[in-house]
C-alpha cells in the first residue's frame, strides 16, 4: 500500500530498494525555499543495519502490511527461542537476534503477537508491561525519600532496572517491556 512519506510513523514498516525496513526515527522539514521533505532513520529488518533516507513530502512509499499471530512462549535453548501458534500449535524457531530486546522478559507460557511478512517472522511484540521480582536492592539512605530518586536494583532475569527506594528485595514490580523502566509495584 503506498502512503506519502511525510505520514510515516515510528514503527513502521516500509519496503524500499527491495529491502524491508523499520522507521524508527522521523523528521519533516520545511526549508524557506523548495518543497518539504520528510527525512527517516530506518533499520533492516533482515540485516539490523541503519541507514537516513530522505524523501520529499508528497512522495509514495510503499508500506508493508504485516500479518499478527498470537503465540505463546514456550522456552529458550541458548541462542535459540521456541514460540508455539496458538491456533495451529506448529512451533516455530527464532534466533535471539530476531526476538530482540525484550526477550529479556519472556517468561513460559507468556502470549505474544509475531509479526510476519510472507511466512518469515520480522517482529516479536510482548504485552506492554510484564510483573517481575526484585531479588537484590541497595537499602534506602534515610533522607533520600524527599527527592524522587531512585536505586539500582536486579531482577530474577538477572537484568539491572532503576526502581524508587520504598521497593525491597523480594517486591514484585510492574514494568514496561520496550525500555524496561519501572511502572508500579505489582498489586498482586
Amino acid at each position: 500500500m503506498k502512503v506519502n512519506a511525510s505520514a510515516l510513523r515510528v514503527g513502521n514498516i516500509i519496503e524500499h530498494d527491495h529491502r524491508l525496513l523499520q522507521v524508527m526515527g522521523t523528521e519533516i522539514s520545511k526549508p524557506g525555499k523548495g518543497g518539504a521533505y520528510a527525512t527517516h532513520t530506518l533499520r533492516d529488518v533482515r540485516t539490523g543495519s541503519k541507514d537516513v533516507i530522505r524523501f520529499r513530502s508528497q512522495e509514495g512509499v510503499a508500506k508493508v502490511r504485516l500479518d499478527d499471530y498470537e503465540s505463546q512462549f514456550l522456552f529458550s535453548d541458548g541462542e535459540m527461542y521456541t514460540f508455539m501458534d496458538t491456533t495451529s500449535y506448529e512451533q516455530i524457531e527464532l534466533h535471539a537476534d530476531a526476538v530482540g530486546y525484550p526477550k529479556v522478559f519472556l517468561q513460559d507460557g507468556m502470549t505474544v503477537q509475531l509479526q510476519k511478512y510472507d511466512e518469515e517472522v520480522l517482529a516479536v511484540t510482548l504485552p506492554d508491561t510484564v510483573i517481575m521480582e526484585v531479588v537484590e536492592c541497595e537499602p534506602v539512605v534515610k533522607g533520600q525519600t524527599a527527592s524522587s530518586s531512585y536505586k539500582p536494583g536486579h531482577l530474577e532475569n538477572g537484568e539491572r532496572i532503576m526502581i524508587p527506594p520504598h521497593i525491597d528485595a523480594g517486591t514484585r514490580v510492574v514494568l514496561k517491556t520496550e525500555d524496561g523502566s519501572y511502572v508500579e509495584r505489582a498489586k498482586d
